[in-house]
């Protein structure tokens, strides 16, 4: 404990594996491992396939690059304390240390957020203005809503850390997960964190929140194109270009969702749910996107499929 005053701050935290499961850490590790190793080569595959194919160098797919690249630093921010905690019951992890993570988990989580947005807003500008499409999504314009999209995420989030080191810490340091959180973190303070609630509330509702309201509204106003087409097979043609998104979209949001309510809400929910949650809302989307898009979009499926055909 660093002592100042009547200000006191804990030196490391100590996380959580599975609660109630801890002498079989070691074998749960296993589909864990396996979860993180589909995770990184599936989404190095899509963006060696995208990088050397000619023909994918176009706006969704630029899209779809930023969402893997968003993918590997999701896995890679979580993977060496879940699995140092499987494996080496590793559990200590310093103030500073937590904090830093927490900042990248939370920046990735809302860029991935924002990135599925613009992916919506490619599909909807694919379907209703088809020959403007290329003209309104230029290279330079997909690279100018890449940087706003990171910078929203960066200055939105960086009051966080400070917010939390403000704070004047108890007894308790045992975090309820193997990765840092700032409900978790923040829960653990003797003090008021009326502030804390408040702004994470306002960034979490006026980020994620209107994203995904507006991906919601996308869809509402590509159904109303699709409706206006002639054919049965347009219209099923058209849709089919958005099944991948789709699937994206509901991976990512629906345990982002669960997570935030059990953290706001859910003080009687038993630890072993909102530890799985946790895990299922950071490790399964960056696991389910790339066999989404290389089983659904069948650009990318023929395009790995050559690859292998060279090899």
């Amino acid at each position: 404990w660093e002592f100042n005053g009547s200000f006191y701050q804990p030196s490391a935290f100590l996380m959580m594996g599975i609660p109630g499961l801890e002498a079989l850490h070691h074998w749960i590790s296993i589909p864990f491992c396996a979860l993180y190793l589909i995770a990184l080569l599936g989404n190095s595959m899509i963006l060696f396939i995208i990088k050397k194919t000619q023909s994918l160098h176009e706006p969704m797919y630029y899209f779809l690059s930023m969402l893997a690249v968003t993918d590997l630093g999701l896995v890679l921010c979580t993977l060496p304390t879940t699995l140092g905690i499987f494996w080496f019951n590793m559990r200590r992890i310093g103030f500073d240390a937590c904090l830093a993570q927490m900042y990248f988990i939370h920046i990735l989580s809302f860029i991935e957020s924002s990135v599925l947005l613009a992916m919506a807003f490619d599909r909807f500008i694919a379907i209703s203005r088809p020959l403007r499409h290329p003209s309104i999504l230029t290279k330079t314009t997909v690279i100018k809503i890449g940087l706003a999209i990171v910078l929203r995420g960066m200055v939105s989030l960086l009051p966080i850390p400070f917010l939390l080191k403000r704070l004047n810490y108890c007894g308790k340091t045992e975090l309820s997960h193997s990765f840092c959180f700032h409900p978790d973190i923040m829960n653990l303070a003797c003090a008021d964190i009326k502030v804390n609630v408040f702004y994470g509330m306002i960034i979490l509702l006026s980020t994620v929140g209107m994203d995904f309201i507006f991906i919601v509204l996308s869809y509402i106003l590509i159904i109303k194109t699709v409706i206006g087409l002639a054919t049965k097979e347009e219209c099923l043609k058209a849709l089919n270009t958005c099944v991948s998104h789709i699937c994206a979209v509901l991976v990512f949001f629906i345990p982002m969702i669960g997570l935030s309510m059990i953290h706001r809400f859910g003080k009687n929910v038993p630890p072993l749910v909102n530890t799985l949650v946790a895990y299922t809302y950071l490790i399964i989307p960056p696991a389910l996107n790339p066999i989404i898009y290389s089983i659904k979009s069948s650009h990318i499926h023929e395009a790995l499929l050559r690859a292998l055909r060279r090899k």
